[in-house]
């Protein structure tokens, strides 16, 4: 009987990744080009170890078709086509290789600023065209500019690092990045508003989540300064495009460089390929030769760690632990991380100083390092375009000017066990959850308001007002913009005369729906959160 890890590539891979791969005797290795969907629902019954790239989905319906399968690494950075979550549930492991398209989406924003501000593709289009139009593609000079910076990630680092190069002068707007930290590579954090009336350039390095959909809206432009120019090779989604066109028909936009979309492939009918004010690539920030190389080769590492020693390296939904340490902390890690990510997206975009993790109850008694990391990754990943694991968080915690205090205590009068978080900055925010039976997390307290949820999936936080029909308009607001409601739960400061409720929504809100929930009377805080 062939015992060996069988590894199944169905996007392709460099090819000294593959060679790398084929060196291990503890593989069994099956590689595609590109496997057809059919195929790859067959073959997945019977692999360990699915290898993908950007072209499958790796979703709840192929999930659905797995028996052995311990592993999905994506050879790249974003995991958009992979639904962590479900893999989760379904006890699969899901890594990244998150180093090696660093720099070459970094040079991709870069090509694409030298692209708008010299017109480049529209003067290559002419001249092919027979026409001789020197006068009308004169551009501008990048030197003495200011390049905004949206996020201060690693990407944005080293976009930062070649525009100063250039003799840019570089701004940025990161609420997680102190000023000390920013101040070290020469650059000046801004408040989001000062930094679109600032920048000659804006370029995007955020990842796609509920706070930033739609982040570059018709009143963001609005504040932009005259005749600037966008860059996005982050995630389409970020801008709304139908309010860019706008702004470029205004003239606020002088025009803008798109490397994603908020619909990819991107139809062909689309009114972005009429416009010669646009610069338009096909989501090409992580294609390089070099890059392709540098993924293949850490797939191929990670894989070769895992199958000879058993170690976890780059997992995006467990620590670097052991199999057998993990199947005990498992329950206690995705409590931990969500209310990581519970409380980053409650307290976003206040300015965090201090992350406070307590520990109470019999949780104490397991690997506390492990469940704090836990947190941190959970806190990171909303607020971050670059990848966070259980090796990077604390540093990229520290980059952040972020303290982290740890202290625990082994009584829990209310609950087997408790975990509480408090983020402190411009004001004190905290979140607290346990486990119900063995493996359900809760959230049992928000700030000074006991409750009862269950974070998962798409969630509304609202603060409002105690006073009556403020939940029924609620109701009324969501039920009109077609939200359904699938769970509420309420907490209630009769002294204070304040309420909260947490709620399950089975979609995403849209910015109207937001909008409306905040004009209605009483109402002190809207907040779309999504675990």
């Amino acid at each position: 009987m062939d015992n060996r890890v069988r590894v199944l590539i169905a996007d392709g891979l460099a090819e000294s990744g593959i060679e790398a791969l084929k060196k291990l005797p503890q593989i069994q290795l099956e590689v595609h080009a590109a496997l057809e969907r059919s195929a790859l629902k067959e073959k997945i019954k019977n692999t360990d170890i699915l290898v993908v790239r950007s072209r499958t989905k790796v979703d709840k319906d192929l999930l659905e078709h797995i028996s052995h399968l311990k592993i999905v690494l994506r050879a790249g950075i974003g995991l958009d086509n992979v639904d962590v979550p479900v893999a989760t549930e379904k006890g699969v492991i899901v890594m990244n290789a998150p180093t090696g398209n660093i720099v070459t989406t970094a040079e991709h924003a870069l090509a694409l600023l030298f692209s708008i501000t010299r017109n480049v593709p529209q003067a290559d289009a002419s001249l092919r065209a027979g026409k001789w139009e020197k006068k009308l593609f004169q551009g501008n000079e990048l030197r003495g500019k200011t390049l905004g910076l949206l996020g201060l990630g690693n990407i944005g680092k080293v976009v930062a690092s070649r525009a100063q190069g250039l003799e840019m002068k570089v701004c940025a707007h990161d609420p997680y990045v102190s000023a000390e930290s920013a101040a070290k590579l020469g650059i000046e954090l801004k408040s989001f508003e000062d930094l679109l009336a600032v920048s000659d350039y804006l370029s995007i390095h955020v990842p796609l989540i509920p706070s930033t959909k739609h982040l570059l809206n018709e009143k963001a432009f609005g504040r932009m300064k005259k005749g600037a120019y966008l860059i996005n090779c982050a995630r389409g989604g970020i801008v709304d495009e139908t309010a860019m066109l706008k702004a470029l028909d205004q003239g606020i936009l002088a025009g803008a460089a798109l490397d994603v979309f908020e619909q990819e492939p991107l139809p062909v009918d689309s009114p972005l390929l009429k416009r010669t004010d646009l610069v338009l690539t096909p989501h090409l920030g992580a294609s390089t030769d070099e890059a392709q190389v540098q993924v293949g080769l850490e797939a191929a590492e990670q894989i070769g760690l895992y199958v000879k020693e058993g170690v976890l390296k780059n997992a995006v939904n467990v620590p670097s632990i052991s199999l057998d340490q993990l199947s005990v902390l498992k329950p206690h890690l995705l409590l931990a991380e969500r209310l990581g990510g519970f409380l980053a997206q409650l307290a976003s975009p206040q300015k965090a100083e201090k992350l406070k993790v307590h520990y109470a109850g019999t949780v104490t008694q397991y690997n506390r390092e492990v469940m704090t990391l836990s947190v941190l990754k959970g806190f990171l990943s909303p607020l971050l375009s670059t990848p966070v694991n259980f090796v990077n968080a604390r540093n990229l915690l520290k980059e952040r000017g972020i303290r982290v205090e740890e202290s625990f205590e082994s009584d829990c009068p209310d609950y087997n066990s408790l975990i509480e978080l408090s983020l402190e900055g411009d004001h004190k925010v905290s979140v607290a959850g346990t486990l119900f039976g063995k493996e359900e997390p809760r959230i049992v307290r928000i700030d000074h308001f006991n409750i009862d949820a269950i974070p998962q999936g798409h969630l509304l936080f609202t603060r409002n007002v105690d006073q009556p029909g403020v939940i029924g308009s609620l109701g009324t607001v969501l039920g009109g913009q077609g939200v359904n409601i699938a769970r509420m739960h309420l907490g209630r400061d009769s002294k204070k005369k304040e309420a909260i409720a947490l709620i399950n929504i089975d979609s995403e809100p849209s910015q109207k729906a937001i909008e409306s929930l905040q004009a209605i009377p009483g109402m002190l805080t809207v907040r779309p959160i999504y675990l």
